[in-house]
Order: structure tokens, then sequence, then C-alpha cells
């Protein structure tokens, strides 16, 4: 069967991850405004209007997007998305996360990715994610998880010019 880049909801007790909608850029917005969060990230200027509004085209277009909301009070944490399934390699990727600094440290990136790696391991054997070669702070949160740098080379951002990024990888049975 294939792999579905968009379910329905993803929840645990900390965290809900429902489909991104057009209606929801402004409460997204508001959170990636914050120019820290995007400091070492390869396009530091996504806090600005319109370098995010590129950003946001892109996540809508991918089809794979999901808004990140606490399961308790619905308040926006950030956006994170599938894409890039390959059927044949039997492997999707992961990405084009931001969190808001306040929820930091303070377990939801680990929960954000737990349920998305379980969802992906439902049906594929390897969740692939590309980081930015500068982005030391998002570089230690994948390793914490389990993922090895696999590779590196330029990745073209939907709107956006290419940037190197490394390569992680999760496998299934790792």
């Amino acid at each position: 069967m294939p792999f579905n880049l968009q379910p329905t909801f993803l929840q645990d007790d900390l965290i809900k991850l429902i489909p991104l909608r057009e209606t929801d850029f402004e409460r997204l917005f508001e959170v990636a405004s914050d120019p820290e969060i995007w400091q070492q990230h390869p396009n530091p200027n996504r806090y600005r209007v319109e370098d995010f509004t590129t950003y946001f085209e892109g996540a809508m277009h991918s089809k794979g997007a999901f808004i990140v909301l606490d399961s308790v009070t619905n308040e926006t944490i950030g956006c994170s998305r599938y894409y890039g399934y390959d059927q044949e390699m039997n492997s999707v990727l992961v990405g084009y996360t931001f969190i808001g600094r306040k929820f930091w440290g303070a377990g939801y990136n680990k929960s954000l990715k737990k349920l998305m790696l379980g969802y992906a391991f439902e049906h594929v054997d390897r969740v692939y994610f590309h980081i930015g070669a500068l982005n030391l702070r998002s570089q230690k949160a994948i390793e914490k998880i389990g993922a090895v740098k696999v590779d590196e080379f330029e990745v073209e951002y939907y709107g956006e010019t290419s940037k190197l990024n490394f390569i992680y990888l999760i496998n299934k049975n790792t």
C-alpha cells in the first residue's frame, strides 16, 4: 500500500499533528516570526513574512505538512512534514521542521519525531532527514533520537537556492 504523506491525525499526550491548511498561515507565522528559531537554518530569514510565505507555499504544495499543536491547550508549537516518498527505496523524508522556542528542551521535538517515525515505519523501512550543514542544534537533536549521518549534498528548498545539508538516516529495525 502506498505511503499516505498526510494522515488525518497523529497524537500523543503532548502534541497532535493536523494536516496543514491555508487558514493556518497566521497562527504558524506568529511562531515562525522569531529570528532565533532560524538562526542556524540554511535560510535564516524565514522569520520575515516574504521568506516564510515561500516556506508555507512549499508546505502546502508538499501535501505532507502538519501544523503541530499542544494536545491540551491547542497552542501552536510549529510545523513538520513528510516528503520525498520513494516506494522503490522503501523510504521517506521527514523535515522542514520548526518548533517555537517556548517549547525547546521540553520533549516536544522528541514527541514529534516519535509520532512521525512511528507512522512512517508502518509503511517504510528507512526515514531520512535533511539537516542544514550549519544547523548544529538540529543535528544534535536528530542524533539524540538515533539518526546517523550518512551523506551530505546540496538540497534545493522549495522556491529557495540550494544549500549544503547533511543527510541523516534512521532504519526501522534500529
